[in-house]
């Protein structure tokens, strides 16, 4: 299926939702060769604890978030790496033109939860800076069943959504309306998660 028909489900099932999953947004490929990545980073102990808040304010709680995270940049020079933020890119081209989303800019990392793991109800837009618009999260996790656990939960009014992350499904969200969280999870469970930015707002 051509990635264009992927960025259309996604876009199109966030207006009619306001929530978007696209289940093939990423190729098997990509998504195997990304996991692949993050287990060497693991194994190399290049993962960092997961925080809440951002720089000027960053707090560390495993009561409420006990991942392990790693950014992407392309100063990694990863082929991989690159290879999914391109993808990034020529979707924020066509939510832009679609969508007069307004999208400058993004941040993602590498976010890995061991058995056990999880992560409290929350809302991802910072009380101090509102540049994240779009909250936007790609699985990695092939083989998952429901007795893995660790499904995203995205909280509305009439219709809370229970997302398993399943290998190359692709959520997107609101950054500044929907709590959301992640549920205790049995399997380790691995994902590139990041936000898209209006850039210059605070």
């Amino acid at each position: 299926m051509p990635v264009e028909n992927e960025f259309e489900i996604l876009i199109s099932s966030f207006i009619s939702e306001k929530v978007g999953i696209a289940n093939h947004f990423l190729s098997d490929e990509l998504t195997e060769n990304l996991k692949q990545n993050l287990l060497g980073l693991l194994e190399k102990n290049q993962l960092v604890k997961a925080g809440i808040g951002n720089d000027n304010k960053l707090l560390f709680d495993d009561s409420v978030r006990n991942d392990s995270i790693y950014w992407l940049d392309r100063k990694h020079d990863n082929e991989h790496e690159n290879d999914f933020l391109d993808q990034i890119d020529d979707f924020i081209k066509y939510l832009n033109r679609s969508c007069f989303a307004g999208i400058t800019g993004y941040e993602f990392h590498y976010s890995l939860y061991e058995i056990g793991g999880f992560y409290k109800r929350h809302i991802d837009q910072f009380q101090d800076n509102s540049s994240r618009k779009y909250s936007m999260i790609s699985y990695l996790n092939h083989d998952w069943q429901k007795s893995d656990g660790g499904e995203l939960v995205v909280y509305q009014t009439y219709n809370n959504k229970n997302i398993a992350p399943t290998q190359g499904k692709t959520v997107l969200f609101k950054s500044n309306e929907l709590q959301h969280e992640v549920l205790v999870t049995q399997k380790q469970r691995m994902s590139i998660t990041g936000w898209l930015k209006r850039d210059g707002l605070v």
